[in-house]
C-alpha cells in the first residue's frame, strides 16, 4: 500500500491533521486529525513507501511498548479508516 498523491501531515493549532493538497485530493475537502500514534504511523507509512500492516506493526513495537499482536491489530484498524477515507 501506499500513501495516496496529495495528502499529507500538518500540525494545525496543536493538532495532527492528515490535508489535502493539490488537484489529486481536491474531492477530500476535510481534515483527518490524527492522536500522536497514529500521526507517528502515518510518517512510518511515508518513510516506507509501499507499506503493509505487517511492516507498520513491527516498527511500531520497536517505537512502543506494545505486544506484537496488539501492534497488529492497532495498525490493521488504523489501515482501515485510512482505506475507508481513501487516502491509502
Amino acid at each position: 500500500m501506499k500513501i495516496k498523491k496529495g495528502f499529507v501531515l500538518r500540525t494545525v493549532c496543536g493538532e495532527n491533521v492528515i490535508v489535502g493538497e493539490g488537484l489529486d485530493a481536491i474531492n477530500f475537502g476535510r481534515m483527518l486529525s490524527l492522536n500522536e500514534t497514529a500521526a507517528w504511523l502515518w510518517k512510518q507509512a511515508q518513510e516506507q513507501g509501499d507499506f503493509n500492516a505487517q511492516s507498520l506493526s513491527e516498527a511500531l513495537c520497536q517505537e512502543y511498548d506494545v505486544t506484537p499482536e496488539q501492534a497488529l491489530q492497532d495498525v490493521t484498524e488504523t489501515i482501515q479508516n485510512w482505506k475507508q477515507l481513501g487516502v491509502i
